[in-house]
Protein backbone atom coordinates (compact mmCIF):
# COMPACT_ATOMS: atom_id res chain seq x y z
CA UNK A 1 0.00 0.00 0.00
CA UNK A 2 1.35 3.43 -0.91
CA UNK A 3 2.17 5.99 1.75
CA UNK A 4 -0.70 8.15 0.46
CA UNK A 5 -3.24 5.37 0.96
CA UNK A 6 -1.76 4.44 4.33
CA UNK A 7 -2.09 8.05 5.49
CA UNK A 8 -5.64 8.30 4.09
CA UNK A 9 -6.68 5.13 5.92
CA UNK A 10 -5.04 6.19 9.18
CA UNK A 11 -6.43 9.73 9.07
CA UNK A 12 -9.59 9.53 6.90
CA UNK A 13 -10.66 13.04 7.86
CA UNK A 14 -7.45 14.79 6.81
CA UNK A 15 -7.78 15.07 3.02
CA UNK A 16 -11.51 15.95 3.01
CA UNK A 17 -10.87 18.62 5.64
CA UNK A 18 -7.90 19.92 3.65
CA UNK A 19 -10.03 20.07 0.49
CA UNK A 20 -12.75 22.06 2.28
CA UNK A 21 -10.23 24.42 3.89
CA UNK A 22 -8.49 24.94 0.56
CA UNK A 23 -11.87 25.61 -1.03
CA UNK A 24 -12.67 28.29 1.54
CA UNK A 25 -9.35 30.02 0.78
CA UNK A 26 -9.96 29.80 -2.96
CA UNK A 27 -13.45 31.18 -2.36
CA UNK A 28 -11.90 34.21 -0.68
CA UNK A 29 -9.76 34.75 -3.78
CA UNK A 30 -12.81 34.29 -6.01
CA UNK A 31 -14.52 37.12 -4.13
CA UNK A 32 -11.63 39.33 -5.21
CA UNK A 33 -11.96 38.16 -8.82
CA UNK A 34 -15.73 38.70 -8.82
CA UNK A 35 -15.31 42.28 -7.67
CA UNK A 36 -12.18 43.35 -9.53
CA UNK A 37 -12.17 41.60 -12.92
CA UNK A 38 -15.31 43.35 -14.26
CA UNK A 39 -13.82 46.64 -13.09
CA UNK A 40 -10.57 45.89 -14.98
CA UNK A 41 -8.59 46.02 -11.72
CA UNK A 42 -5.61 43.89 -10.74
CA UNK A 43 -6.47 40.81 -8.70
CA UNK A 44 -2.99 40.89 -7.14
CA UNK A 45 -2.45 44.46 -6.00
CA UNK A 46 -3.43 46.23 -3.87
CA UNK A 47 -4.16 43.78 -1.10
CA UNK A 48 -7.62 43.33 0.39
CA UNK A 49 -9.02 46.63 1.59
CA UNK A 50 -12.26 48.01 2.98
CA UNK A 51 -14.62 50.23 1.00
CA UNK A 52 -13.28 53.12 3.09
CA UNK A 53 -9.82 52.47 1.64
CA UNK A 54 -8.07 51.03 4.70
CA UNK A 55 -6.23 47.70 4.35
CA UNK A 56 -7.88 44.66 5.92
CA UNK A 57 -5.68 42.91 8.50
CA UNK A 58 -5.01 39.21 7.95
CA UNK A 59 -6.92 38.27 11.12
CA UNK A 60 -10.00 40.04 9.72
CA UNK A 61 -9.66 38.23 6.40
CA UNK A 62 -10.05 34.62 7.54
CA UNK A 63 -12.42 32.84 5.13
CA UNK A 64 -15.98 32.40 6.48
CA UNK A 65 -15.03 32.95 10.12
CA UNK A 66 -14.21 36.66 9.87
CA UNK A 67 -17.72 37.54 8.68
CA UNK A 68 -19.27 35.87 11.71
CA UNK A 69 -16.66 37.17 14.18
CA UNK A 70 -17.14 40.75 12.94
CA UNK A 71 -20.91 40.22 12.55
CA UNK A 72 -20.78 41.43 8.98
CA UNK A 73 -19.22 44.81 9.75
CA UNK A 74 -15.76 46.14 8.91
CA UNK A 75 -13.56 46.61 11.98
CA UNK A 76 -11.99 49.80 10.65
CA UNK A 77 -15.13 51.85 9.95
CA UNK A 78 -18.10 49.75 10.98
CA UNK A 79 -19.55 49.54 7.47
CA UNK A 80 -21.67 46.45 6.87
CA UNK A 81 -20.58 44.12 4.12
CA UNK A 82 -22.64 41.44 2.42
CA UNK A 83 -22.98 37.88 3.65
CA UNK A 84 -22.34 36.90 0.05
CA UNK A 85 -18.60 37.03 0.72
CA UNK A 86 -18.92 34.28 3.33
CA UNK A 87 -21.45 32.43 1.16
CA UNK A 88 -19.05 32.25 -1.79
CA UNK A 89 -16.36 30.91 0.54
CA UNK A 90 -18.74 28.32 2.04
CA UNK A 91 -20.02 27.33 -1.40
CA UNK A 92 -16.51 26.85 -2.76
CA UNK A 93 -15.48 24.86 0.33
CA UNK A 94 -18.51 22.59 0.01
CA UNK A 95 -18.02 21.97 -3.71
CA UNK A 96 -14.28 21.30 -3.31
CA UNK A 97 -15.18 18.76 -0.62
CA UNK A 98 -17.74 17.17 -2.96
CA UNK A 99 -15.13 16.88 -5.72
CA UNK A 100 -12.70 15.19 -3.36
CA UNK A 101 -15.28 12.72 -2.05
CA UNK A 102 -16.71 11.83 -5.47
CA UNK A 103 -13.61 11.51 -7.64
CA UNK A 104 -10.03 10.22 -7.56
CA UNK A 105 -7.47 12.92 -6.70
CA UNK A 106 -6.49 13.86 -10.28
CA UNK A 107 -10.07 14.37 -11.45
CA UNK A 108 -10.96 16.05 -8.16
CA UNK A 109 -8.24 18.65 -8.80
CA UNK A 110 -9.67 19.32 -12.28
CA UNK A 111 -13.11 19.54 -10.74
CA UNK A 112 -11.90 22.18 -8.32
CA UNK A 113 -10.66 24.29 -11.23
CA UNK A 114 -14.00 23.83 -13.02
CA UNK A 115 -15.99 24.70 -9.90
CA UNK A 116 -13.95 27.86 -9.35
CA UNK A 117 -14.63 29.06 -12.88
CA UNK A 118 -18.36 28.34 -12.56
CA UNK A 119 -18.66 30.23 -9.27
CA UNK A 120 -16.77 33.32 -10.43
CA UNK A 121 -18.61 33.46 -13.76
CA UNK A 122 -21.99 33.00 -12.06
CA UNK A 123 -21.67 35.89 -9.65
CA UNK A 124 -20.12 38.21 -12.21
CA UNK A 125 -23.00 37.47 -14.58
CA UNK A 126 -25.52 38.12 -11.81
CA UNK A 127 -23.87 41.45 -11.03
CA UNK A 128 -23.05 42.73 -14.52
CA UNK A 129 -24.76 40.41 -17.04
CA UNK A 130 -21.42 39.63 -18.63
CA UNK A 131 -19.04 36.67 -18.48
CA UNK A 132 -15.44 37.83 -18.98
CA UNK A 133 -13.36 36.02 -21.60
CA UNK A 134 -10.98 34.73 -18.94
CA UNK A 135 -13.79 32.46 -17.71
CA UNK A 136 -14.92 31.38 -21.18
CA UNK A 137 -12.11 31.36 -23.74
CA UNK A 138 -9.31 31.16 -21.19
CA UNK A 139 -10.95 28.50 -19.03
CA UNK A 140 -12.07 26.60 -22.13
CA UNK A 141 -8.51 26.33 -23.41
CA UNK A 142 -7.38 25.36 -19.91
CA UNK A 143 -10.02 22.63 -19.88
CA UNK A 144 -8.70 21.22 -23.16
CA UNK A 145 -5.13 21.35 -21.83
CA UNK A 146 -6.14 19.54 -18.63
CA UNK A 147 -7.99 16.99 -20.75
CA UNK A 148 -4.70 16.07 -22.44
CA UNK A 149 -2.64 16.19 -19.25
CA UNK A 150 -5.10 14.40 -16.95
CA UNK A 151 -7.00 11.71 -18.88
CA UNK A 152 -9.08 10.88 -15.78
CA UNK A 153 -10.97 14.13 -16.37
CA UNK A 154 -12.88 12.35 -19.14
CA UNK A 155 -12.87 8.90 -17.56
CA UNK A 156 -9.78 7.46 -19.26
CA UNK A 157 -8.02 4.99 -16.94
CA UNK A 158 -6.12 2.67 -19.28
CA UNK A 159 -2.54 1.50 -18.95
CA UNK A 160 -1.05 3.52 -21.83
CA UNK A 161 -0.93 7.19 -20.87
CA UNK A 162 -0.45 8.61 -24.37
CA UNK A 163 -3.52 6.76 -25.69
CA UNK A 164 -5.64 7.89 -22.74
CA UNK A 165 -4.30 11.42 -23.14
CA UNK A 166 -5.30 11.60 -26.80
CA UNK A 167 -8.76 10.19 -26.10
CA UNK A 168 -9.35 12.55 -23.21
CA UNK A 169 -7.96 15.56 -25.07
CA UNK A 170 -10.15 14.78 -28.06
CA UNK A 171 -13.19 14.60 -25.76
CA UNK A 172 -12.32 18.00 -24.30
CA UNK A 173 -11.79 19.56 -27.72
CA UNK A 174 -15.03 18.07 -29.03
CA UNK A 175 -16.87 19.44 -26.01
CA UNK A 176 -15.43 22.91 -26.58
CA UNK A 177 -16.33 23.02 -30.27
CA UNK A 178 -19.67 21.18 -30.19
CA UNK A 179 -20.85 23.00 -27.09
CA UNK A 180 -20.14 26.48 -28.40
CA UNK A 181 -21.36 25.58 -31.89
CA UNK A 182 -24.64 24.18 -30.61
CA UNK A 183 -25.46 27.27 -28.58
CA UNK A 184 -24.39 29.57 -31.40
CA UNK A 185 -26.92 27.96 -33.73
CA UNK A 186 -29.63 28.06 -31.05
CA UNK A 187 -28.91 31.75 -30.50
CA UNK A 188 -28.97 32.55 -34.23
CA UNK A 189 -32.22 30.66 -34.85
CA UNK A 190 -33.87 32.22 -31.79
CA UNK A 191 -32.77 35.67 -32.93
CA UNK A 192 -34.29 35.06 -36.35
CA UNK A 193 -37.58 33.87 -34.81
CA UNK A 194 -37.86 36.60 -32.17
CA UNK A 195 -36.37 39.42 -34.26
CA UNK A 196 -34.07 40.36 -31.37
CA UNK A 197 -31.00 39.06 -29.55
CA UNK A 198 -31.97 35.95 -27.59
CA UNK A 199 -28.63 34.98 -26.06
CA UNK A 200 -25.36 36.76 -25.43
CA UNK A 201 -22.18 35.58 -27.12
CA UNK A 202 -20.65 35.13 -23.67
CA UNK A 203 -23.12 32.28 -23.07
CA UNK A 204 -21.98 30.66 -26.32
CA UNK A 205 -18.35 30.66 -25.17
CA UNK A 206 -19.36 29.63 -21.65
CA UNK A 207 -21.04 26.43 -22.87
CA UNK A 208 -17.90 25.68 -24.87
CA UNK A 209 -15.90 25.97 -21.65
CA UNK A 210 -18.30 23.58 -19.89
CA UNK A 211 -17.87 21.16 -22.79
CA UNK A 212 -14.08 21.29 -22.46
CA UNK A 213 -14.37 19.97 -18.88
CA UNK A 214 -17.46 17.76 -19.34
CA UNK A 215 -17.34 16.61 -22.97
CA UNK A 216 -20.00 17.29 -25.57
CA UNK A 217 -22.61 15.37 -23.57
CA UNK A 218 -22.11 17.72 -20.65
CA UNK A 219 -22.35 20.74 -22.94
CA UNK A 220 -25.64 19.52 -24.40
CA UNK A 221 -26.96 18.73 -20.91
CA UNK A 222 -25.99 22.18 -19.63
CA UNK A 223 -27.91 23.90 -22.45
CA UNK A 224 -31.17 22.03 -21.93
CA UNK A 225 -30.71 21.56 -18.20
CA UNK A 226 -29.95 25.26 -17.88
CA UNK A 227 -33.16 26.07 -19.73
CA UNK A 228 -35.11 23.96 -17.22
CA UNK A 229 -33.36 25.58 -14.25
CA UNK A 230 -33.97 29.04 -15.71
CA UNK A 231 -37.64 28.36 -16.43
CA UNK A 232 -38.31 27.11 -12.89
CA UNK A 233 -36.37 30.02 -11.37
CA UNK A 234 -38.16 32.55 -13.56
CA UNK A 235 -41.66 31.18 -12.83
CA UNK A 236 -41.09 30.97 -9.06
CA UNK A 237 -39.70 34.51 -8.99
CA UNK A 238 -42.65 35.84 -11.01
CA UNK A 239 -45.16 34.09 -8.74
CA UNK A 240 -43.47 35.53 -5.65
CA UNK A 241 -43.44 38.99 -7.23
CA UNK A 242 -47.15 38.74 -8.01
CA UNK A 243 -48.17 37.42 -4.58
CA UNK A 244 -45.85 39.54 -2.43
CA UNK A 245 -46.03 42.65 -4.58
CA UNK A 246 -42.24 42.99 -4.65
CA UNK A 247 -39.33 41.18 -6.32
CA UNK A 248 -38.08 38.04 -4.62
CA UNK A 249 -34.74 38.42 -2.85
CA UNK A 250 -33.27 35.57 -4.91
CA UNK A 251 -34.89 36.55 -8.21
CA UNK A 252 -32.51 36.82 -11.18
CA UNK A 253 -31.66 40.42 -12.11
CA UNK A 254 -33.37 41.72 -15.21
CA UNK A 255 -33.09 44.62 -17.61
CA UNK A 256 -34.80 45.96 -20.70
CA UNK A 257 -33.39 45.24 -24.17
CA UNK A 258 -31.91 48.74 -23.98
CA UNK A 259 -29.89 47.76 -20.90
CA UNK A 260 -31.90 49.57 -18.23
CA UNK A 261 -32.73 47.84 -14.93
CA UNK A 262 -36.37 46.75 -14.77
CA UNK A 263 -38.66 44.44 -12.77
CA UNK A 264 -38.60 40.81 -13.78
CA UNK A 265 -41.07 40.03 -16.53
CA UNK A 266 -41.56 38.61 -20.00
CA UNK A 267 -39.41 40.32 -22.61
CA UNK A 268 -36.75 41.30 -20.07
CA UNK A 269 -33.13 40.19 -20.35
CA UNK A 270 -31.90 37.90 -17.55
CA UNK A 271 -28.44 36.33 -17.13
CA UNK A 272 -28.33 32.77 -18.48
CA UNK A 273 -24.81 32.02 -17.26
CA UNK A 274 -25.89 31.01 -13.71
CA UNK A 275 -28.43 28.54 -15.11
CA UNK A 276 -25.80 27.03 -17.41
CA UNK A 277 -23.38 26.84 -14.50
CA UNK A 278 -25.87 25.01 -12.26
CA UNK A 279 -26.65 22.48 -15.00
CA UNK A 280 -22.95 22.00 -15.82
CA UNK A 281 -22.16 21.47 -12.14
CA UNK A 282 -24.98 18.92 -11.74
CA UNK A 283 -23.67 17.02 -14.77
CA UNK A 284 -20.07 17.00 -13.57
CA UNK A 285 -20.83 15.95 -9.99
CA UNK A 286 -23.91 13.75 -10.29
CA UNK A 287 -25.44 13.06 -13.68
CA UNK A 288 -22.49 12.31 -15.99
CA UNK A 289 -22.89 8.52 -15.85
CA UNK A 290 -26.62 8.55 -16.59
CA UNK A 291 -26.39 11.16 -19.32
CA UNK A 292 -23.46 9.39 -21.00
CA UNK A 293 -25.36 6.07 -20.83
CA UNK A 294 -28.44 7.75 -22.33
CA UNK A 295 -26.50 9.15 -25.30
CA UNK A 296 -24.74 5.82 -25.77
CA UNK A 297 -28.08 4.00 -25.90
CA UNK A 298 -29.48 6.63 -28.22
CA UNK A 299 -26.56 6.28 -30.64
CA UNK A 300 -27.00 2.51 -30.71
CA UNK A 301 -30.68 2.88 -31.56
CA UNK A 302 -29.88 5.31 -34.36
Amino acid sequence: MSSYHQFAVTFPWFFPAAAALFGAMVGSFLNVCIYRIPAAQSIVTPGSHCACGKPIAWYDNIPVLSWFILRGKARCCGRPYSFRYAFVELLTAGLFLACWLLFPPAKAACGMVFVSVLIAATFIDLDHMIIPDVFTIGAGLLGVLLSFLIPALHGQHGEIYIVDSLRSGTAGLQGLLIGSGLVLWIALLAEMALKKEAMGFGDVKFVGMIGAFCGWQGAVFSVFGGAVVGTVWFILALLWQKVAGKPAALAPPSETPEGEAAPLGFGMHVPFGPMLAIAGLLYFLLFHRWVAAYFSTLSELL
